[in-house]
Formats: C-alpha cells, sequence, structure tokens
C-alpha cells in the first residue's frame, strides 16, 4: 500500500520533511534522545545501520531541547548550559524556552542569538504542571493576553532572523479557551509557526486530544503553519492528523517514548511508503537500542552509573508490549551499569516479534486535574499587575 506523499513544511529558512517536530519533553529530550530519533529519521544507524523496514533515508524533521528557563539562562546555571549543548550535526540546533517576564525572555533570545547558541527558538505556553502554572506560566499565561503580547514581541525583536515559534493549549479549562486570541496575537507579533496541543490544562494528559481545535486554529490563522500535537502514537496518527485538520505539520511527544524508531516510520509515512514500511523490531533490536540510549546519556553526562540511572525511566516505556516478567523489569529498573543492562537484557526471549498492541498510550495519562494558578488570575485576562520577574523559575528542564 502507498499514499500520496504530503507537502514538507519550512520553519523560517529550514525546510522541515518530513513536517515532524520532536516535542520538548523535561528529563527526556536531552541530547541523547534526540541523537537517537535524529539517527532513525535520517537513516543513520537505525536498526544494524539500515531505515528499518524498508524507510527511505534521508528524513529531516526539527527535534526540540528541553525546556529551558529564560531566567536560567541568562544567569548562566550550570545545569541549564549543559542543556542547552548540542551535538555538532545537529542542525537546524532548536531551543525551547519558558519564561514569564518579558525583559528576561528578551534578553535570553538576545543572549541566544549574540552567543550562536541555536538557530530557532521555541516558546513554552503549553505546560501544565502546577510549578509552573502556579507561577502565571505554561499553559496558564495565554490567558493573560496582554503578557502574552509583551513576551512575543520582545522574543520576536530580539531575535533577528532567527525563527521563534510557540506551543500552546487550547486555554486553561473548557470555560477559559485561549487558543484562537492566542493564534491571532502570535501573527501580530511576527511568531512564525504556532504548535496546538488538542488539550486543556485541566485536561493535563487525559482523556482524548481534540483534533478538531487544530482544525479551527488553522483556519483562524492561515497566514503561518499550524502544527497539531496530542495523541499521535503512530506514522498513522500523524498522517490521518494532518489530513483530518489541515495542519502543516506535527509535533510528536510521548508517542515517541520507547520508541525513538517512530521517526523513521515518519519518514516513510510522509513520503508514502504506507505502513508495510514501518518498524516492527524484535525484543533483540530494541534491547540494542536501549543499550545504546544508556551509553549516550552516560557519554553525555560524563559518567556511566549517572547515565544508566537516568536510562531507568525509559525501561518500561521500550519493553511495552512485550512479554518481560515484574520481576525481570523491577531488576532492570535498578540497574546501575551498562554491564548490568546487558546481562539483564541478555536473560530475556530477545527472539520475541514486535508484540501487537505495543503502540498504544506511554508516558502522563492523567487528567482532570486542577489547574494550580496564582491568586485571582481568571479574574481579568487584562491584568498583568501580579506577575513579575520573581515569577520566573530558575532551573532548567522541568
Amino acid at each position: 500500500m502507498t499514499t500520496t506523499p504530503l507537502p514538507g513544511l519550512s520553519i523560517g529558512p529550514y525546510a522541515v520533511q518530513p513536517p515532524v517536530v520532536l516535542a520538548p519533553m523535561a528529563g527526556i529530550t536531552n541530547a541523547p534522545f534526540r541523537t537517537l530519533c535524529r539517527e532513525f529519521a535520517e537513516g543513520g544507524r537505525g536498526f544494524g545501520g539500515r531505515p528499518p523496514g524498508g524507510a527511505a533515508a534521508g528524513g529531516k524533521g526539527l527535534f526540540v531541547s528541553e525546556m529551558i528557563t529564560t531566567r536560567a539562562l541568562v544567569e548562566r546555571n550550570d545545569k541549564t548550559m549543559q542543556l542547552i549543548h548540542f551535538d555538532a550535526s545537529e542542525t537546524p540546533r532548536s531551543i525551547q524556552l519558558y519564561g514569564v517576564d518579558p525583559v528576561t525572555v528578551g534578553k535570553a533570545v538576545r543572549m541566544i542569538v549574540d552567543e550562536d547558541l541555536a538557530d530557532h527558538v521555541d516558546l513554552n505556553f503549553g505546560c501544565p504542571v502546577p510549578k509552573v502554572t502556579r507561577k502565571g506560566g505554561g499553559s496558564a499565561l495565554p490567558y493573560k493576553r496582554p503578557l502574552l503580547r509583551a513576551i512575543l514581541h520582545e522574543a520576536v525583536t530580539n531575535a533577528g532572523d532567527l525563527p521563534v515559534t510557540m506551543k500552546m493549549r487550547k486555554g486553561i479549562d473548557d470555560d477559559h479557551l485561549t487558543y484562537l486570541d492566542a493564534g491571532r496575537i502570535a501573527v501580530e507579533e511576527g511568531v512564525t509557526a504556532i504548535a496546538l496541543h488538542g488539550r486543556t490544562a485541566a485536561q493535563h494528559y487525559g482523556g482524548t486530544a481534540d483534533w478538531d481545535a487544530v482544525a479551527r486554529l488553522k483556519e483562524h490563522v492561515p497566514e503561518i503553519p499550524v502544527l497539531g500535537n496530542g495523541d499521535i502514537w503512530t506514522a498513522d496518527d500523524a498522517l490521518r492528523m494532518v489530513r483530518e485538520t489541515g495542519c502543516d505539520g506535527v509535533v510528536v511527544g510521548r508517542g515517541c517514548l520507547g520508541r525513538p524508531w517512530l521517526f523513521a516510520d515518519l519518514v516513510a509515512g510522509f513520503e508514502g511508503a504506507g505502513p508495510d514500511a514501518y518498524a516492527r523490531p524484535s525484543l533483540r533490536q530494541v534491547a540494542d537500542v536501549m543499550v545504546r540510549h544508556a551509553h549516550l546519556l552516560g557519554e553525555w553526562i560524563g559518567d556511566e552509573a549517572r547515565g544508566v540511572v537516568d536510562f531507568r525511566k525509559h525501561v518500561a516505556w521500550y519493553l511495552k508490549g512485550f512479554s518481560v516478567g515484574s520481576e525481570m523489569r523491577k531488576r532492570l529498573a535498578i540497574t546501575s551499569s551498562l554491564d548490568e543492562l546487558r546481562e539483564l537484557l541478555a536473560e530475556l526471549d530477545l527472539d520475541q516479534p514486535w508484540p501487537s498492541g505495543a503502540d498504544g498510550p506511554r508516558g502522563r495519562t492523567s487528567g482532570n486535574n486542577r489547574v494550580v494558578l496564582p491568586d485571582g488570575w481568571l479574574r481579568d485576562p487584562y491584568d498583568c499587575a501580579g506577575v513579575t520577574a520573581d515569577a520566573e523559575l530558575d532551573t532548567s528542564g522541568g
């Protein structure tokens, strides 16, 4: 089965083909994980050094860093300076910034330009976690229309030739939707593209993403590209979102947890190859990727044991659907060296084929949470007096 290739996407001067963006995820989309995803997309190492499933080589998506706090960047926080390090092969280099103070956001963007730290800046207005929204940031911020406009203005003004994009949610809850107003403000302030997660902050990651909202936003801001986000677990989901909503591309988050080869599938799908070209790795192939992921983390951190410890969070995602006993899962989740990880994986039935039903939801699935907001936040969408530079988080990465 083949399908008609869909058009590509441009973010400023950068062609994004397939039109796919790796969503910034705290603690996940660091340089090692971006490397894995990019290698699969580009048909490099992949499974055995070739594109899995016969997918065409040479795909190039956009792979965004973890969330970088503008205050921490301006203050040159040690952890933040490590998080903004890009591998020499990463191009374009894409940084996501979080901030609530226009002046600090402007300084951070100017620093990125002056010191050549990145080629593209994305602004976070989608994070629903309490420690962000209680400061008025993330998915809470677009409710304050003048503040959103001021931040976008400072970012775009200081970015010069660098494209500035933004990622947002539908709003705070169903009674306080902001995405259409925010989209129009973004166009007016010179934002290059918008990504919309089809959930409110109150939904967190529960329920079903509202793809109709993506279609409405695309109709509302036809001047710039709109990317859809939410419930993209497979390449077919991405293709369906583009066709059903008319969006210009997709942002993939939880769908690639434990599945970096999804980017090879996305290349195949968007080039019209069809499902027969999608990766269906055996457990042996998955185990090899797991070891490489842990190895890359150790190299990046500069300590093998710490790299393996950081990798632990990925174990359940990689093994989802495979026949691996609960006791072995527990043992794998407390590994502290590459040798131990290899030895435990070698005890598994590595000849298991790709299991049916392994492509479902992974990562956070909670929903219907109360949104933690600053006192009086919802009284007036135009009153921004309660937001000061002190509301900036002082750590990056979530």
